[in-house]
């Protein structure tokens, strides 16, 4: 990793001059506190820009001081977008990817096949993805990968191990207590819909689990879906269409400061599509502002008016 890089001046603010913070990502690793999600890179899952302009989207992250990297061998063009927006700051940047195998003897392949598409030597780390992968794996299938990465790290193809969970926190729960793993990255907003509370709190308590034995274990403890997929970004007026429009720009800010309320917490890795939206997220960390009683406020009452929607359903089964 290279020294903390100021926020790309350009036409901004002041204020978002400032850099990034860092927090301990497991032992002996600092990282800044937001990274990037590959998987808003694809065209099928919504990217409405050209494959250069995705690129230039990847390198407008990086000036503004985004280092943590995420993707996956399942990202259809991530991989390759990042290899290309990325080659030349390599060693500059925390480069992670995923394997979906349920195979142990499919993991090699993999790996050499995400390296060939990012256009690097090395991954700083991998994760045993959470779906698919551990969704449909025993945690003894789990740890078959996991000695086959455990391989590939001892030949320098990889320097970290890590696991994701979008719900399956009893089995992450297990993984973290195995100490085989250096780093995690676990879904922060689920379980939404009011129809099965008992199922909803029950995961909600397996997930602060996780994160407080992988604290004490000392993993880096990266989350996802701190916007929720969107819902409290871009799609948030299309779920709730008669909340106000300042108050829906306001969320994502309030999302991403109650994550970095968990000191816990190191890094929160965010799909962003547009450059708007890389530069709102970033002002909203570097301004500094404290999570809140007004954010608090502003997040219960959109979700009390937005968990009723169909789209909450078919983002959040349980």
């Amino acid at each position: 990793m290279g020294a903390e890089a100021e926020v790309d001046a350009g036409t901004e603010r002041p204020a978002d001059r400032r850099v990034l913070p860092r927090r301990p990502f497991g032992r002996g690793v600092e990282l800044l506190v937001l990274g990037f999600g590959g998987a808003a890179l694809v065209a099928r899952w919504g990217s409405p820009l050209s494959f250069d302009e995705r690129v230039q989207l990847v390198r407008h992250a990086y000036e503004r001081g985004i280092r943590y990297f995420d993707t996956a061998g399942n990202y259809l063009e991530s991989q390759r977008i990042l290899g290309v927006a990325l080659q030349d700051v390599r060693r500059e940047v925390f480069l992670v990817t995923k394997v979906e195998t349920t195979d142990p003897a499919h993991v090699r392949p993999a790996v050499e096949s995400s390296l060939r598409q990012l256009r690097t030597d090395y991954l700083d780390g991998v994760l045993i993805h959470g779906a698919p992968g551990l969704d449909r794996m025993t945690v003894s299938q789990v740890m078959k990968v996991h000695g086959e990465l455990a391989r590939l790290r001892d030949k320098g193809l990889l320097r970290t191990i890590g696991f994701s969970a979008h719900s399956h926190f009893d089995k992450a729960l297990t993984l973290v207590e195995s100490g085989g793993f250096d780093h995690c990255l676990l879904a922060y907003t689920s379980c939404l819909r009011r129809r099965a509370p008992v199922r909803s709190q029950r995961l909600a308590s397996l997930r602060e689990a996780c994160i407080a034995r992988a604290h004490r274990r000392g993993m880096g403890i990266a989350v996802m879906n701190v916007l929720a997929r969107g819902v409290l970004g871009a799609f948030a007026q299309h779920i709730v269409p008669d909340f106000r429009s300042d108050r829906a720009q306001r969320l994502p800010g309030a999302a991403i400061r109650r994550a970095l309320s968990d000191p816990r917490v190191a890094v929160l890795v965010i799909g962003m599509r547009f450059r708007y939206e890389i530069d709102q997220n970033v002002g909203a960390i570097v301004s500094g502002k404290p999570y809140g009683e007004d954010d608090r406020t502003l997040l219960a009452d959109f979700w009390t008016r937005a968990v009723h929607h169909p789209l909450i359903a078919r983002i959040y089964p349980h």
